[in-house]
């Protein structure tokens, strides 16, 4: 798959808009395969937090195997689906992989994965320090792997981990 650079910019103030404007759309094309929620995760879901422009949506479902034929449903109106981790998750970005303005991920509900990324997204929402750690940590690795997404994605982990430790803690 074609990779976009990473690049940062400032938070946006309409990034919450979007993402409501773009739940309401999946909840149409998705109807009954959404189980729980669609949130708003990742930087651009965490006021103040400079993020790539990219909307990170996490649509819960009731299990991966019970949503494959959702990967048509989202195919065919606008996404591009990618076996990113698949054995976690559906991944699909839009409009394209080398141009990104949203990233959907069908998570099972309720699963490890969709306690944790709620629990970083607001533990970054409560603790304003910590989510200027965690942006300077991104300026720093945006700079040392621009065209490396994955890469970016790892080096990451460890701060996530932390983070992770202390809200449960």
């Amino acid at each position: 798959m074609a990779d976009a650079l990473i690049k940062l910019v400032a938070y946006q103030p309409q990034w919450p808009a979007k993402f409501r404007e773009e739940k309401q759309y999946l909840n149409t094309i998705l109807r009954d395969k959404v189980v729980g929620s669609i949130e708003h995760v990742g930087s651009t879901a965490v006021p103040g937090l400079m993020a790539k422009p990219v909307i990170d949506i996490m649509v819960g479902v009731a299990s991966l195997s019970a949503s494959t034929d959702a990967i048509g449903l989202l195919s065919d109106n606008g996404y591009c689906y990618y076996p990113y981790k698949p054995e976690q998750m559906h991944w699909f970005c839009k409009p394209w992989p080398e141009y990104r303005t949203h990233h959907v991920h069908l998570i099972p509900y309720n699963s490890e994965l969709w306690h944790a990324r709620l629990a970083f997204r607001d533990a970054l929402r409560q603790h304003p320090q910590l989510a200027g750690d965690y942006a300077r940590l991104k300026q720093g690795l945006a700079l040392s792997y621009r065209h490396d997404r994955d890469a970016y994605s790892q080096a990451k982990s460890e701060f996530i981990v932390s983070v992770l430790r202390q809200a449960k803690g």
